[in-house]
């Protein structure tokens, strides 16, 4: 298990990336704790990319209920289909909000939020969770979020 997160400066975003995929990697060694992982994760991503909102929403029943995650208080349940978190359940795939309020029916948890990027989380081909990324930022995420961030949840789900 990594002690420390290194934390790289650069406007290098693939670079930020790439320094810190295998700390996550090491921060999930070993360690069976879905919560304790989840937690990491979303720490780990907010330390390097001071984000706005870092978070997983997992799925119980017929909706997602908030998980580990950091930043401001978040929306506790979102059901399947409503905002980007459940539009991205629904439909199994990313989604990069360049703006949210642009986005047919976005939850606004924090009118703060200007942009997000959505990844499902898979286990035996159904989704069983999301990990949520808000930006007070217009336009934050692109293509390299979608690549990296997924690479991401791979690790999470083992």
């Amino acid at each position: 298990m990594a002690d420390d997160l290194k934390i790289i400066n650069t406007t290098d975003k693939a670079a930020q990336y790439q320094s810190l995929v295998p700390q996550i990697e090491a921060l999930l060694f070993g360690e069976t704790d879905l919560v304790a992982n989840l937690a990491n994760v979303a720490a780990a991503l907010k330390e390097q990319f001071k984000w706005f909102w870092v978070g997983f929403y997992l799925v119980k029943k017929d909706e997602l209920v908030l998980g580990p995650f950091q930043g401001p208080v978040a929306c506790t349940r979102i059901a399947k289909g409503k905002g980007v978190c459940g539009a991205s359940w629904a439909e199994g795939k990313t989604f990069v909000v360049p703006d949210v309020d642009a986005f047919p029916g976005h939850i606004a948890c924090s009118s703060l939020s200007r942009s997000e990027i959505v990844v499902p989380l898979f286990k035996d081909g159904e989704v069983w969770g999301v990990l949520d990324v808000d930006s007070e930022e217009l336009d934050q995420f692109d293509e390299t979020d979608a690549l990296y961030l997924e690479q991401i949840v791979m690790l999470v789900n083992g």
